[in-house]
């Protein structure tokens, strides 16, 4: 039985796990026995406390005294912490309580290495400003508590997550960005100007959500989790790779990579125009969208696109398929080296392209449905289905 009975500051404790979770229950209280998961002895509550098996970080043994880590919630709602349950093990011998130890971690990380080898960019100065504080208090104890080697680099200046990106040694596990989709948006093209792109390209890119937009992390983990530090650093320990599309677009003769959405009119402005209130976090952008759509900035656009699909009814079917495994993913997204061509104007090409030129308060083309958490903008988007989602709002009148 995977159970082990350790004294845990004076109350005899079991600790068991099974596939789905790990369990510390009180068995002894001021004399009483337990048998159950909760229950009531003299005037105190006895709880079996239930962790996923996912949220484990940790198990060890040192001279006779076990230590397991884990994150936990105080509330339903809550954030996750991490927590740790230690104390001396009884009437075991030190083998049997390693290899209950190796046994737990096997068990929690599905066979997976705990103890990575991280690359991690932390932006002092993006969102709130509380990056640095937020990865101190939070983010690098879990790190510390799997066993995780960290290479930590505090970004100075714009543009520094590039030059360091672009320089990064491969072999890590790992990229992980402590910072809001800006910063994300600067590595990628850090990596597109690396000497061996292609093999840095594959090192997973990890966000830990702390700047005003977190739209890569709110895509990846969630409205529950895509805002809590703690689950995004379970994230870089337990998450799988996720194969995602990148733009490539050119504005004169500089070429980017973007990886989330490409936006003009007031959508565009309102980053720009509510740089001021930094401190507000995302609630910044839903101040300056109301105040943009008051103001009704018209902007003149001609935009020419080759449609794969308009028909709402038919992009749920094929989100739907995916989603139940019925629809594979497709094998004929472009290379990374086809980025590199400038691609043909609708004027020079024989194929069919759609053309959209009327006045419009905004337009926004991107990948994943959450911008924001307060905003939807591509509920079918697909990562890597090699499309390119648009919505656009035309001038409409008020009357």
């Amino acid at each position: 039985m995977n159970q082990l009975l350790i004294d845990s500051r004076g109350v005899s404790t079991s600790l068991r796990f099974n596939e789905a979770s790990f369990f510390i229950e009180p068995t002894q209280l001021d004399g009483h026995n337990s048998s159950c998961c909760a229950g009531i002895y003299a005037d105190r509550e006895v709880k079996c406390t239930e962790v996923p098996l996912r949220n484990v970080i940790y198990a060890k043994v040192t001279s006779g005294v076990i230590e397991v880590q884990y994150l936990v919630r105080k509330g339903k709602e809550s954030s996750l912490n991490l927590a740790t349950t230690a104390g001396a093990v009884q009437n075991e011998d030190s083998t049997r309580v390693k290899k209950w130890c190796e046994a737990l971690l096997l068990a929690a990380y599905q066979g997976a290495n705990p103890s990575k080898n991280l690359k991690v960019l932390v932006n002092p100065y993006g969102g709130k400003g509380k990056a640095r504080a937020s990865y101190v208090s939070k983010v690098e104890p879990i790190f510390l508590a799997a066993g995780c080697t960290l290479d930590v680099t505090y970004t100075t200046h714009g543009g520094h997550a590039i030059e360091i990106a672009r320089e990064m040694k491969l072999g890590y596990d790992a990229l992980v960005v402590v910072s809001g989709d800006g910063l994300i948006h600067e590595v990628l093209n850090g990596i597109d100007q690396h000497e061996h792109r292609d093999q840095a390209f594959c090192i997973p890119i990890a966000p830990i959500p702390t700047g005003s937009g977190n739209g890569m992390s709110l895509n990846l983990l969630g409205l529950q989790d895509g805002l809590d530090v703690c689950a995004a650093a379970l994230n870089v320990l337990k998450g799988q790779p996720l194969k995602t599309d990148l733009f490539s677009f050119t504005q004169g003769n500089l070429r980017r990579i973007s990886f989330m959405s490409q936006t003009i009119g007031i959508t565009a402005d309102i980053d720009i125009d509510t740089e001021h209130l930094r401190w507000m976090g995302d609630t910044r952008f839903v101040i300056g969208y109301i105040r943009a759509v008051i103001a009704r900035k018209s902007c003149p656009i001609e935009l020419s696109m080759k449609v794969v699909e308009q028909d709402k009814s038919r992009m749920m079917d094929v989100l739907h398929a995916r989603r139940a495994g019925e629809s594979p993913s497709p094998s004929s997204v472009p290379s990374l080296h086809s980025a590199d061509k400038k691609p043909d104007s609708p004027s020079s090409s024989h194929e069919e392209w759609t053309r959209f030129k009327r006045p419009i308060l905004w337009m926004y083309a991107g990948k994943g449905p959450f911008v924001s958490r307060d905003l939807m903008q591509f509920p079918v988007s697909l990562a890597d289905d090699g499309l390119i989602d648009i919505s656009i709002q035309e001038i409409v009148s008020t009357l």
